[in-house]
């Protein structure tokens, strides 16, 4: 099963994250299926590629909470039609 999850990056005390698809076996930095999008927390900066995010959710991804929290900040759970 493919998740979207947040991946580590950066440095101590300076984190940004990239939303990848992954397996949800794997580690959270293991080896990743797909970049679909950047969070940046410290700036509240989001930039996301909604078309592989909806090709992903129409496959059966499923979404982590803290990332679903994100794309809903982005206003795009509205147009994505899953389940959670």
């Amino acid at each position: 099963m493919v998740r979207l999850r947040l991946k580590q990056h950066g440095r101590k005390q300076r984190m940004t994250y990239r939303i990848v698809a992954i397996d949800a076996k794997s580690r959270r930095d293991g080896k990743v299926t797909r970049e679909v999008g950047f969070y940046n927390p410290r700036s509240d900066e989001i930039q996301l590629d909604f078309l592989a995010i909806t090709v992903l959710c129409e496959s059966g991804a499923k979404l982590t909470k803290t990332v679903r929290d994100i794309l809903g900040r982005a206003q795009l759970l509205k147009q994505i039609r899953t389940e959670f």
